[in-house]
């Protein structure tokens, strides 16, 4: 088995182990967040409703570049849109990936902008 598809195997065990404890509900729905090497996206989305309530992405930013400052331009939007969407209080799906870096900023941005983890 090569190297890449280990990484593959580990990052599906750590999502699959972090998603059977976090769940979102209509009174707390779930802050998801998904990165790749260019882009950085994040979703709030209520797991009782089965509905997205709100998101925001690098892609729909304009903004190029997976950084650390495309995270916080986005914690910062999704928390935004969040609001608009009546959203205080979410329960964060770091989606297997551990946090630092890119993941952290855009938890730190969202937060700043007023939503409670």
């Amino acid at each position: 088995m090569n190297t890449r598809q280990i990484k593959v195997d580990q990052l599906a065990r750590r999502k699959k182990r972090v998603r059977k404890s976090v769940s979102g509900t209509t009174e707390r729905p779930r802050l998801t967040v998904k990165s790749t090497v260019k882009h950085i996206y994040a979703q709030v989305v209520d797991d009782t409703s089965g509905r997205t309530l709100a998101s925001a992405s690098s892609v729909s930013l304009k903004i190029t570049g997976g950084n650390i400052d495309a995270a916080k331009s986005v914690g910062k939007a999704i928390a935004e849109h969040a609001k608009a969407a009546s959203v205080s209080k979410v329960c964060f799906d770091r989606n297997g990936r551990l946090y630092h870096g890119r993941i952290k900023a855009l938890a730190d941005a969202a937060r700043e902008a007023g939503l409670d983890f």
